[in-house]
């Protein structure tokens, strides 16, 4: 799995169940007062094993060796395409949003929002789908000497440890922290690349 910063770690905790993205990628982070947002975009590559036509399940093997199963929903219209040996490329473009709420007044919640768009019928098989999550967390209470703020989400309490010192100075007990966690992930199945055909080897050259 990929690794964010430990802010975002942090906040994926609050989150719960919230996936973290996979190495290979070029994060960028972007820094306001008040609001800090890391992005990460990846692409990655795996063959397909196995599949079970019944319950639409294929099972894919990463550039890492490891396997793992997916299920086609029915936005993946050209399903019976998919051959094993087939490779399929899978983009992701993930990003952590972190702003602070002076003085709160919200409802502590996490709230998951999802959309997808199929292949059309006769292109090559694949699908687009996005999901953000956003969660409301409380400022429960700071260490300036840890520079850390403990913060209460709907389902659990983190510390999270905040580098930047000029954050740190905006955030009061009381405040309220959202956390937006958006990732697109473009899935797409290519042919896979044929074996190289053998040399032919080259003719004798003719006796004189």
């Amino acid at each position: 799995m990929r690794k964010f910063t430990l802010i975002a770690a942090a906040v994926m905790s609050i989150a719960a169940g919230t996936a973290v993205a996979q190495t290979g990628g070029v994060a960028a982070v972007k820094s306001e007062p008040g609001k800090v947002t890391v992005a990460e975009a990846v692409r990655i590559t795996a063959s397909v094993e196995a599949l079970d036509k019944a319950k639409r399940l294929v099972t894919l093997k990463g550039p890492e060796g490891n396997t793992f199963v997916v299920q086609a929903g029915p936005e993946v219209k050209n399903f019976d395409q998919i051959k094993v040996g087939d490779l399929v490329v899978a983009r992701y473009v993930e990003a952590l949003t972190l702003e602070l709420k002076p003085g709160g007044g919200q409802i502590r919640e996490r709230t998951e929002r999802e959309n997808a768009v199929a292949a059309k019928p006769g292109q090559a098989p694949g699908a687009a789908a996005g999901r953000q999550v956003t969660v409301i967390a409380d400022v429960m209470s700071l260490d300036a000497a840890k520079q850390t703020v403990r913060l209460r989400g709907p389902q659990r309490t983190v510390d999270l440890k905040v580098r930047d010192p000029n954050q740190f100075k905006l955030i009061k007990v009381g405040d309220q922290v959202e956390a937006t966690f958006t990732e697109a992930v473009a899935l797409s199945v290519e042919p896979a690349p044929k074996p190289a055909a053998p040399a032919t080897p080259a003719a004798p050259a003719p006796k004189k």
